[in-house]
């Protein structure tokens, strides 16, 4: 190693002269203004160095530490009993209500639920316009396929799913906390009940956690509708991480627990957006289902059908990797969750998210992993 430089950056012309070793030698002031020595310059890398092995360990020790959680969550063995309770749904896309889907399809479709636990359809029918307000001419063969779909699967319920984006972080999006807005999304309810619809199944995206806008707008749609559901953002995985994600990246993702609860309560039945997880493995991906399934289940009163959402959808992207999020791992983590929360929960059930993306593996690991009785 090179040997360190005069203070100040200077060389020493007569280090090597006996005569200049045998002089006194002056006292030394500081640097020049502006001049920093090597010696300075490397001792200030070096600690910036150490701020960055600080900060790096602050972010990824928690990281490391909940990723450890979730795959212990995925161990064990779920208890018998834990599947189908025949309260299962489906998201089904706008194809079934704009005239592009035949009699022939419903066909299919009664064939391809028969003996599931499948007793929803959330039928793509919107989306809401910006004021709240719903055009008729979304959904022009509603009637015809609420007729057709009540006579080949009997007991099946239809349900208009409607949706939109939200402000303020959708800056041209839907406003919730206009009152005149929040009393045409009520007025869109009744339209598509009146048009035959069984219920109302509402994804409103990104709702904040907290937002008493929305719980206002659930209170006004309770006496709209005779079945009122929603889609549900997840549960915050570590206590107040929906701030610190918020803060940090400008979009709080998870819902605290207490407001899942509040909003569950509001409600006919709340499904759990349990997919898009961030999570690179498939038992991280399970162990996270089983936490937000027993997070769920905490707060969700026994009167409330409680759904977790199952990926029947395969995209590669940021916060969704699909050979993570697949079926049989949620469905694992679903039944670990309800194992050990509360395994005789009547009112529970999955929900299949999309239609038009499943592929037959999807639908046989639905069948032979949640749907049977032993």
């Amino acid at each position: 190693m090179r040997a360190s430089p005069a203070p100040g950056g200077h060389s020493d012309p007569g280090r090597h002269s006996p005569a200049a070793a045998d002089a006194p030698v002056p006292p030394q002031g500081p640097p020049a203004p502006g001049d920093e020595s090597r010696t300075g310059r490397a001792g200030g890398r070096a600690r910036a160095g150490r701020w960055a092995l600080r900060v790096l360990l602050v972010l990824l020790v928690p990281l490391l530490i909940a990723e450890t959680a979730l795959r212990v969550n995925y161990t064990g063995d779920p208890k018998a009993g834990t599947y189908s309770r025949s309260r299962d749904a489906l998201w089904l896309g706008h194809a079934w209500v704009d005239g592009r889907r035949t009699d022939a399809d419903v066909t299919a479709l009664a064939a391809r639920l028969a003996d599931t636990g499948i007793r929803d359809l959330y039928v793509h029918a919107g989306p809401l316009e910006h004021n709240g307000t719903l055009p008729k001419s979304a959904y022009p063969k509603a009637r015809w396929l609420i007729t057709a779909v009540h006579r080949k699967l009997p007991g099946v319920r239809v349900q208009a799913w409607l949706g939109d984006e939200l402000a303020p972080e959708k800056p041209d999006a839907m406003h919730l906390e206009r009152k005149a807005t929040r009393d045409a999304v009520v007025a869109s309810a009744r339209q598509v009940v009146g048009a035959g619809f069984d219920g109302v199944h509402f994804d409103l995206e990104p709702l904040h956690s907290g937002d008493r806008n929305y719980l206002a707008l659930l209170d006004a749609l309770r006496p709209a509708t005779p079945l009122l559901s929603i889609a549900a953002h997840q549960i915050d995985p570590l206590p107040a991480f929906h701030s610190f994600w918020g803060t940090v990246t400008g979009h709080p993702k998870w819902w605290s627990q207490e407001y899942f609860g509040q909003v569950a309560r509001r409600v006919d039945q709340i499904a759990v957006m349990s997919y898009d997880t961030m999570q690179p493995l498939q038992s991280l991906y399970g162990g996270y289902v089983a936490q937000q399934t027993s997070l769920a289940l905490e707060v969700t009163p026994r009167s409330t059908d409680l759904l977790m959402g199952l990926p029947f959808y395969h995209e590669n992207r940021f916060g969704h990797w699909a050979h993570a999020e697949t079926v049989p791992a949620a469905v694992r983590g679903v039944r670990l969750g309800l194992s050990r929360t509360d395994p005789d929960r009547a009112n529970f059930g999955v929900a299949l998210y999309v239609d038009f993306a499943a592929t037959e593996a999807d639908w046989t690991s639905y069948r032979k992993d949640w749907v049977r009785t032993s």
